[in-house]
């Protein structure tokens, strides 16, 4: 039966990421079902896949779905016994892309990237509660994107439930024998999956429950993820380690904890020796509890994600080493919780932090920029690295200004700002830019004890504020204030990215699943990987 749907399978993929498991369709009777695309305008269907199923099977295929007024994008339809295959997922692409698109090719190439991502995701959806374990995915439009689909929309934290309440454990794997020109040569279904596999882990770290997921267990479980990744080394610093760097705006934050601070040092050397490094900095909050200004208790229990940032970081990094990509990463992420207690840090209290500057803690809810700071100039003063991009769920201000849909990215480099954009764009995990003034600054320049204060306006301009906050701490950036201007030749590349809004998603649509977002991992990984083409 199978060969009445299926042609011989060739494989197409010469590039190996060290996914020894991967296996390519060699027989359709291994499927318990099947996920294909299909265009459709509502009176005719047409199937990317076509070259691999036969026209009496196109045929029945099409006659259904026309029967059943298939033709908006993102319908789904479940076929039975489709060519010896028990139920064949299909879903709409919309109608054929048009052969006179005008479209600028990198917003193209994004719609052909969420077009593959987004059906894959709402045909595995479909199939999630039909107990199938392996499962055939359409590959004809994008291997990437449909990979990406594919692992995203499989997402389930679950292991913490009874056994017979988990989800089934579903394997996919591509069916097609080619993929269109869409993916470029160091993207396919492989690569795809590395870039979910990374979001996902994000996710699974953001939504472990803090109790599972102290600084001490996060440091251990990202080490255990990276374990004999070549090129890697992963290094863990103590209290210890912070007080003799004077990291003492760091050691503030967890003071009101009885679980030990952790810092996270992770270097992955794919480049040539000589060469500057990326840099990555992601807030590690674990649990943030406001400190002795204490958070209302209403969803506090989604502070269990504050430290979305390093998750986003590890799991990036995770995929920058998988992807085996010829650059030279570090990455750190300050670790601890925000907790109330008779040693913790009290509002009027001053610490000086690693680069000298002294903080005046208006506010212990406000600790994000505390930890930031000490890492960011960790960083840039002992790496000199190409460019600086830190994380961090920071402000309520940006869930206010942009919601769930950006990212705000606050920058002093109008090309660092273009390659975030563009990597957004492609990931379909979007980008705004926000504004970084010196304005921002001043009501944080106004104590009266100290170099200055940690809030500033408070919710009025917080998002703005935080970031020339913590501008300020990142060497060689101190003086270059203003976002259009050439920064002196000592300057950094950096961007501050508030992941605040985007840091858990409302609803359950195709490959965004509700809960914990993971969000912008994969954005981070095609940043770097278009740099490391660009060198």
């Amino acid at each position: 039966m199978s060969r009445l749907l299926f042609g011989s399978f060739k494989p197409q993929y010469q590039r190996h990421f060290n996914r020894s498991a991967i296996r390519l369709f060699t027989n359709a009777q291994q499927y318990d079902a099947l996920v294909i695309g299909a265009y459709t305008d509502g009176k005719n269907v047409v199937l990317p896949a076509a070259k691999d199923i036969t026209s009496a099977t196109q045929s029945r295929l099409t006659e259904q779905l026309i029967v059943s007024n298939f033709k908006k994008a993102g319908d789904v339809r479940i076929l039975y016994n489709i060519g010896g295959v028990q139920q064949v997922a299909v879903v709409s692409l919309g109608p054929v892309p048009s052969t006179s698109n005008k479209t600028n090719p990198i917003t193209r190439r994004a719609q052909v990237l969420e077009t593959a991502r987004n059906a894959t995701a709402l045909g595995i959806q479909a199939l999630k509660e039909r107990q199938v374990k392996t499962v055939g995915v359409d590959i004809s439009v994008s291997g990437h994107g449909a990979a990406e689909g594919a692992i995203l929309a499989q997402f389930s934290f679950d292991k913490l439930k009874m056994e017979k309440s988990r989800q089934a454990e579903m394997q996919v794997l591509p069916f097609s024998t080619t993929t269109d020109d869409n993916d470029q040569d160091d993207l396919n279904w492989e690569s795809g999956h590395i870039y979910g596999t990374s979001q996902n882990l994000a996710r699974m770290l953001m939504t472990s429950p803090s109790n599972l997921m102290t600084p001490k267990l996060f440091s251990e479980e990202v080490a255990y993820l990276l374990a004999g990744l070549e090129n890697t080394e992963v290094i863990v610093h103590d209290e210890e380690w912070a007080a003799k760097l004077n990291m003492n705006s760091f050691l503030s934050v967890a003071k009101g904890s009885q679980e030990p601070l952790r810092f996270l040092e992770i270097r992955y050397n794919g480049g040539h020796p000589d060469e500057k490094p990326y840099a990555l900095v992601g807030k590690g909050v674990t649990f943030d509890a406001g400190g002795i200004s204490l958070k209302p208790s209403n969803n506090m229990a989604l502070m269990k994600g504050d430290m979305g940032g390093a998750a986003t970081v590890a799991g990036a990094m995770y995929g920058i080493i998988k992807m085996g990509l010829p650059v030279n990463v570090v990455a750190v992420t300050p670790l601890c919780e925000n907790m109330p207690d008779g040693k913790a840090t009290k509002p009027g209290d001053v610490i000086k932090a690693m680069n000298g500057k002294s903080i005046e803690v208006i506010d212990t809810d406000a600790e994000g920029r505390l930890i930031l700071a000490d890492a960011l100039y960790y960083l840039s003063s002992t790496y000199s690295p190409r460019s600086i991009i830190d994380l961090a769920t920071l402000t309520g201000a940006m869930d206010v200004a942009l919601g769930e849909v950006h990212a705000g990215v606050f920058t002093n480099s109008n090309e660092l700002w273009r390659q975030l954009n563009v990597a957004g764009e492609l990931v379909s995990d979007p980008f705004w830019r926000m504004p970084l003034h010196k304005g921002y600054l001043k009501e944080m320049q106004q104590s009266t004890v100290a170099d200055f204060n940690n809030l500033g306006k408070g919710r009025s301009g917080g998002a703005c504020s935080a970031a020339a906050f913590l501008k300020e701490f990142v060497a060689g950036l101190e003086s270059d204030n203003d976002q259009d201007k050439e920064h002196h030749q000592d300057s950094v590349d950096w961007a501050h990215i508030d992941i605040a809004g985007v840091m858990d998603s409302q609803t359950t649509q195709g490959y965004h699943i509700k809960g914990m977002s993971g969000r912008p991992t994969r954005a981070l990984i095609e940043y770097i990987r278009l740099g490391s083409n660009d060198q």
